[in-house]
């Protein structure tokens, strides 16, 4: 398979930010995605600081994005905005360059993938973590995206650490090539 940048950012907005699935990004997705981080890494307990950490990171999250993204300033975001924002600010960037609410995301969200707290995201972990948000029949389609992802040293590692998680966000947002690896971090995308 071989995803295009279109395909990838539209996969985020649409899978990843739009919770409430209304077709544009608000502060309401943000909030939403506070929540499901914790209810997700406590593994159904919430731990009242940890929610009120996912808060404040959303908000900064949903601020920075709203500030680069939000161009009509409706408090709404459409996935043409999100995409003319991501390729004024992330794309032909490493990780290092991205805003910092969404390195602040992207490394939360990591923390969520490792489910057993391990610094590797395994096989299984990214297939929980596919699942959870995409229609799959066969899970093949999922361990082909993982061994796609996944170089040798990650392998010989035993799963993807944070540093090689933020490369491939990286890649996955900034690089508009359709044939990097990195293309199949959150599995086989939807047409």
């Amino acid at each position: 398979m071989s995803y295009s940048w279109d395909q990838r950012v539209e996969f985020i907005v649409r899978h990843m930010y739009d919770i409430d699935n209304n077709g544009f990004l608000d502060n309401n997705d943000f909030q939403c995605m506070a929540l499901r981080a914790t209810v997700i890494e406590g593994k159904g307990e919430i731990n009242p600081a940890r929610l009120n950490e996912y808060k404040f990171i959303m908000k900064s999250l949903w601020d920075e994005i709203s500030a680069l993204a939000d161009f009509d300033k409706d408090g709404k975001i459409t996935t043409d905005e999100f995409k003319q924002a991501v390729k004024q600010t992330c794309v032909g960037k490493p990780y290092s360059e991205f805003p910092k609410a969404m390195k602040a995301f992207i490394d939360a969200h990591y923390k969520m993938m490792d489910i057993n707290n391990d610094g590797l995201v395994s096989i299984e972990e990214y297939r929980y973590n596919c699942i959870t948000r995409l229609a799959v029949d066969d899970i093949k389609l999922v361990d082909d995206s993982y061994n796609n992802l996944v170089s040798e040293e990650d392998n010989k590692k035993g799963g993807i650490t944070l540093e090689r998680y933020q490369e491939l966000y990286a890649q996955f947002m900034g690089n508009e090539n359709a044939k990097c690896p990195a293309i199949y971090l959150y599995g086989p995308i939807p047409e």
